[in-house]
């Protein structure tokens, strides 16, 4: 998310220890950013495509079924774990490798596309832009993307957020208020904006999925210890006891298409 920080003090955080739920429960964005993306030229049948944190593959995993060449890279072991266990159950072919941003491997000019949703804030921007500039081919595009709940406006969001907050009071990505910049202030000397969108979509939840959801958030799954998330697990689902079984959340979507300058 923009201008959330990518440090909570005192914790660390360690994406590996949620990657069950977070292959289950973090989806990445719905049907309607896929289409967006496609208009804009990203995602085409053929085109090469690498996905920087790719966590356990979600994003990768959509752009293959429109048959993109996909690879996927994140830093968590685990999470290249669940990523390689769900391309196999999806059926679909998909090269996922362990490693940083900021230290790609491969050669240079091999990717149409650079895509990086929800983890941008994690990487040291000065490095792996370098990186980025280095495997995009000719005319290749860099996305940074995000999908985020709004809990200024969305009630059942704002109240799972008050109970991450009394198990995690460090937790410094709370209470986001939904500023997304036209041009993202680390771009302005490397990049040029091809295009941008941001709007807002319900996505829909049952209880069950949003709890683990929000189990699978940096400041429960990533950060706290088992007996602490299941104690923060009980105490949110009595919350959603209070709330339908099937509701929406309201989420911000946000792209950013940029090209090298």
């Amino acid at each position: 998310m923009h201008s959330i920080s990518a440090t909570d003090p005192g914790k660390t955080i360690n994406w590996g220890k949620t990657s069950a739920d977070y292959a289950k429960y973090r989806v990445g964005q719905p049907d309607s950013f896929f289409d967006l993306m496609r208009a804009f030229g990203v995602g085409l049948n053929g085109q090469e495509i690498l996905d920087l944190g790719t966590g356990t593959g979600a994003m990768a995993l959509r752009y293959a079924q429109r048959g993109a060449h996909v690879t996927g890279v994140d830093i968590s072991a685990e999470q290249i774990s669940m990523a390689q266990k769900m391309a196999q159950e999806a059926r679909l072919s998909v090269e996922f490798q362990v490693g940083a941003a900021e230290r790609l491997t491969f050669a240079q000019h091999s990717f149409d596309v650079v895509t990086a949703n929800q983890c941008w804030l994690y990487f040291n921007k000065k490095d792996v832009i370098r990186q980025v500039l280095w495997v995009l081919k000719e005319k290749g595009l860099l996305v940074t993307s995000h999908c985020s709940w709004l809990p200024l406006v969305d009630p059942i969001a704002q109240k799972s957020e008050d109970i991450v907050r009394q198990f995690n009071p460090d937790w410094t990505a709370h209470s986001w208020g939904g500023e997304v910049p036209a041009m993202p202030a680390w771009a302005l000397s490397s990049f040029r904006l091809r295009g941008f969108f941001c709007y807002d979509e319900p996505i829909p939840f049952t209880r069950d999925t949003w709890a683990g959801r929000i189990r699978a958030c940096r400041a429960i799954g990533a950060s706290l210890d088992a007996d602490k998330v299941a104690e923060f697990d009980k105490q949110h689902m009595q919350m959603l006891q209070t709330v339908p079984d099937k509701f929406t959340i309201l989420h911000r979507i946000d792209a950013h298409i940029l090209e090298p300058l």
